[in-house]
């Protein structure tokens, strides 16, 4: 396993962007698929996004599809969500995830039981 701390969060007006931060505070994440999720108040923890070790193949929730960006430089050992033209529904506290069986999610999706260690994760709130 592998401890890991986010950062990037912030209360926001709709319609700004915020880029989350991903980095682990011991070893590399450089040989391990990442995954961004969120919790939003009353609701269950969801899928947003996610990127296998290389870099080379990215997922994501069809809700952020097309607003949110997963990146990762291994040179830094950080994984990167960009989010844009931020809405009040994409409130939620955001958690960082590091696993590895991309393998799996071409065929079936990405899972949260696909990822064994996990941020204690970022405040997004976004004010309308």
């Amino acid at each position: 396993q592998v401890q890991l701390v986010e950062s990037g969060g912030g209360l926001v007006q709709a319609g700004v962007s915020l880029r989350l931060s991903c980095a682990p505070s011991g070893r590399t994440t450089g040989t391990y698929d990442m995954g961004w999720f969120r919790q939003a108040p009353g609701k269950e923890r969801e899928f947003v996004a996610a990127i296998t070790w290389s870099g080379r193949n990215t997922y994501y929730a069809h809700s952020v599809k097309g607003q949110f960006t997963i990146s990762r430089d291994n040179a830094r050992n950080t994984v990167y969500l960009q989010m844009n033209s931020l809405k009040p529904e994409d409130t939620a506290v955001y958690y960082c995830a590091a696993g590895g069986n991309s393998a799996s999610w071409g065929r079936r999706g990405v899972q949260s039981t696909d990822f064994g260690s996990w941020g204690q994760g970022t405040q997004v709130t976004v004010s309308s």
